[in-house]
């Protein structure tokens, strides 16, 4: 079996989803294999950097630069935790990360198709539009991954869908055979929304995804079958905490890839992540 946590719209807060799967583990005695995070991780390793909301939320909320404050330098303690637990996140973009920080690593990283942006390398980023394969024994996880989100004003700044990403993900309309799961920051364009990513409806409508997941939009969690008819569209709830202090419903979900080939997927219990509150999930 292969068992991934799923999380979107982190904000920051990087060790959260590592500190929930490691509770996970020790309260349900179930290995995780890999996380897969719907983007809006917070990567802003300069403060300077900042985007306008992000600063204006860390001037109340100081894990909103966690991605600055623990994993641009390498803490001992954070390294040993992670070290342990021996779990990778792969992420898309969000709308809210340092684009230019993450292009660099990027470019710089040749034909591969996902590239580690933190000092300990447990933080991947995966580039929009190319299929990716998590093995383990003989089953694999077949999954794509698209970043950032959409715009129909033409606009060009770094948080819309790059032209380069869109040609990435207009290949994949070619592919044969089928995905377990596409992970996207932004939602898919309907037409009657006029918001969403058009070259997610696409790709939806062209090549069949068993699951989709995603953020972004700040409504609950929510799964229902896609108007193509194969896919279950997943609206992972913000891995925020809410004014009580505790996490919301379905901000944490675990898929599991059976011996079969079957896919089977759990909403995570509050009564399981409210032991880790937001005042004491860091300790």
């Amino acid at each position: 079996m292969i068992r991934v946590a799923i999380f979107s719209d982190i904000h920051g807060k990087i060790l959260l989803p590592f500190k929930l799967v490691d509770l996970y583990q020790k309260e349900t005695g179930h290995t995780v294999d890999l996380i897969l995070q719907c983007g809006d991780i917070g990567a802003y390793p300069y403060i300077e950097n900042l985007d306008k909301a992000t600063l204006k939320h860390a001037k109340n909320d100081r894990d909103e630069l966690g991605f600055h404050d623990d994993f641009v330098k390498a803490d001992p303690v954070i390294r040993q935790f992670l070290n342990d637990l021996d779990i990778d996140m792969v992420c898309v973009r969000g709308n809210h990360e340092d684009h230019d920080y993450i292009d660099s690593i990027e470019q710089g990283h040749g034909h591969g198709s996902v590239f580690p942006i933190d000092v300990y390398e447990r933080v991947w980023v995966c580039k929009s539009g190319l299929p990716q394969t998590f093995k383990k024994g003989n089953l694999s996880l077949d999954f794509v991954g698209i970043g950032r989100i959409g715009d129909r004003k033409g606009r060009s700044e770094k948080r819309f869908v790059q032209d380069y990403e869109r040609k990435l993900v207009k290949k994949l309309h070619k592919t044969k055979g089928q995905f377990d799961v596409l992970i996207t920051h932004d939602k898919d364009d309907s037409s009657q929304r006029g918001y969403g990513m058009a070259e997610i409806r696409e790709l939806l409508g062209q090549v069949p995804f068993l699951y989709h997941f995603y953020g972004h939009t700040g409504e609950p969690f929510s799964q229902s079958t896609d108007s193509n008819g194969i896919t279950q569209s997943v609206k992972v709830k913000e891995c925020e905490f809410e004014d009580s202090g505790i996490l919301p419903q379905g901000c944490m979900l675990i898929l599991e890839k059976m011996d079969t080939g079957e896919l089977r997927l759990e909403v995570v219990a509050q009564s399981l992540t409210n032991k880790l509150s937001k005042y004491n999930w860091r300790f």
